[in-house]
């Protein structure tokens, strides 16, 4: 164990989590907060490490550090950047697929507020053209309540391609948050969503 990692227990866990997925023969990305953090985009550093894989996985813990595992069928097919590390290299989540996965794993990313507080940071990043691009690799929700968000930090100017794919491919309405006053009146035709819950990103 290198001397400055010893208080932490374990080596960080983008110095590991590349061989071990190698090791176990895992598809994988670093995704959510900690890839919106990689991007610059965390808002406040995340407490796990997370991780995207194709199954579910229990939490890994090595000294400090704990690791949580997302699970999504299609990990291999979603973009990714590749970033060094010390000791190799990481497949990092794109800003696009960042910017889904946040969306869709909401309640794992601090809720719908904190990921509207990270959307309007990494929005810099994020490319209109590869949001409708990948937006079919995702539940159509997603692109829904990802726009809608986008909008809401103010970021309207990039998400034309996607409501665009919205409006061709979403078939019925929505909740923006899930399991919260179903039969709220407020809805966004731009988005097909029942705007049932009242998002507050700390900008």
């Amino acid at each position: 164990m290198p001397p400055e990692y010893r208080s932490l227990g374990c080596l960080p866990p983008e110095q590991f989590i590349p061989q071990l997925m190698k090791h176990l023969s895992l598809e994988y990305y670093v995704g959510l907060l900690s890839a919106a953090e990689l991007h610059g985009a965390a808002h406040q550093r995340p407490q796990t490490f997370q991780v995207v894989v194709a199954s579910n996985r229990p939490l890994l813990r090595c000294g400090e550090v704990r690791v949580q595992f997302i699970a999504r069928r299609n990990v291999g097919k979603m973009p990714t950047v590749r970033r060094n590390t010390p000791r190799g290299f990481a497949e990092i989540a794109s800003p696009e697929t960042t910017a889904f996965d946040l969306v869709g794993h909401a309640h794992q990313c601090g809720g719908l507020g904190n990921v509207a507080t990270i959307l309007a940071e990494l929005a810099e990043n994020l490319r209109p053209e590869e949001l409708a691009r990948i937006a079919p690799l995702s539940p159509i929700p997603w692109a829904q309540r990802l726009g809608y968000l986008l909008e809401a930090v103010g970021s309207t100017s990039i998400t034309e391609p996607l409501v665009e794919y919205v409006s061709r491919t979403a078939r019925e309405y929505v909740p923006l948050g899930r399991g919260r006053g179903q039969g709220a009146r407020k809805r966004s035709t731009r988005w097909k969503l029942i705007v049932n819950e009242t998002v507050e990103p700390e900008l």
